[in-house]
């Protein structure tokens, strides 16, 4: 077993920012002009978009919604006076919690699952979830087990709560479409930011054609992240170059820890082999790879690659 091993004078990090789905402002509003309300027994209707606040993000929600009884504030920072974080710091994070006085929800993981709370000043606290730990608050899902939370599709889904007036709708689903259709919707959608990068070509002086094992990256791996790779074999140093993953596939990474040579999300992470169809790198001379580093939901996290190590065996 020969190893080359594949120095990156230039450390590869890539710190991304998550674009929202189209580039809106701040001020403006990214719920959808068409399904934007939510609905309480005695509120009534509250509307998401007119106001032209509210703003779903990779961390948190900001805005407020207008109803009846006045403004649903959902972030002190973002109010219809403006900031009022100094006197009362509260909002809805997109993920676990705290709510910060500057506004922000540094632990938001763009899950798209919400904690906290809002405001209206008829009813008081709104609650996003019956976990607040993360926001400093308690955990009653013993006692009552609700959440809200917007879907792959930008859906606003679940239920909050008051103590004055109950339970509060964002989606007809939760079980009264049949007699009035109605939801909130987000052009927001949680997604990831990849990068990639080509490597140069890699002689492995074994003209009769060498067998490519595994691969494995050193480097770092936050939470969320992911390092996966497709694999190019040629016989000329020329090429041509085309990359593929498990099966052949050129739109599948190698990403599975050893022994398994398939797809993984996240990958095997550093330090680990990550093993490559050998019927696929047998009897080439030349080798060649593609990876790519997936950056978590909210674009602030990347994985960063030191070293490349390819293993192979004549």
């Amino acid at each position: 077993m020969r190893r080359f091993r594949i120095i990156f004078w230039l450390i590869i990090l890539f710190v991304i920012s998550l674009a929202l789905f189209l580039s809106i402002a701040r001020g403006a509003t990214n719920i959808d002009p068409v399904n934007y309300w939510a609905w309480g027994d005695v509120p009534g209707w509250i509307d998401f978009y007119n106001a032209n606040t509210v703003n779903v993000r990779g961390d948190r929600i900001e805005g407020y919604a207008s109803s009846s009884l006045g403004d649903v504030s959902l972030d002190c920072a973002t109010t219809r006076i403006g900031n009022i974080c100094a006197t009362s710091n509260y909002g809805v994070c997109n993920g676990p919690g705290p709510h910060n006085a500057g506004g922000n929800c540094p632990s938001g993981d763009g899950s798209g699952n919400l904690t906290g709370w809002g405001w209206n000043d008829t009813l008081g606290w709104i609650s996003f979830n019956c976990d607040q730990s993360s926001q400093g608050g308690a955990n009653t899902c013993a006692n009552s087990n609700y959440k809200a939370w917007v879907d792959t599709n930008g859906d606003l889904q679940g239920y909050a709560w008051n103590d004055l007036v109950g339970w509060i709708s964002f989606n007809c689903n939760n079980g009264n479409c049949g007699t009035s259709n109605y939801k909130v919707t987000t052009l927001w959608q949680a997604t990831s930011t990849y990068g990639y990068l080509e490597s140069s070509v890699f002689d492995t002086s074994v003209t009769s054609g060498a067998t490519l094992n595994s691969v494995i990256w050193q480097g770092t791996q936050p939470s969320g992240t992911s390092v996966d790779f497709q694999i190019s074999a040629s016989n000329s140093s020329s090429g041509p170059w085309s990359y593929f993953g498990p099966g052949g596939s050129n739109v599948d990474y190698y990403g599975a820890e050893c022994p398994n040579a398939g797809t993984a999300n996240p990958g095997a992470g550093p330090n680990k082999a990550i093993c490559v169809d050998k019927n696929l790198t047998s009897n080439y001379r030349y080798l060649r790879y593609k990876v790519r580093l997936r950056s978590n939901l909210i674009g602030t996290l990347t994985p960063r690659i030191n070293d490349i190590i390819l293993n192979w065996s004549e």
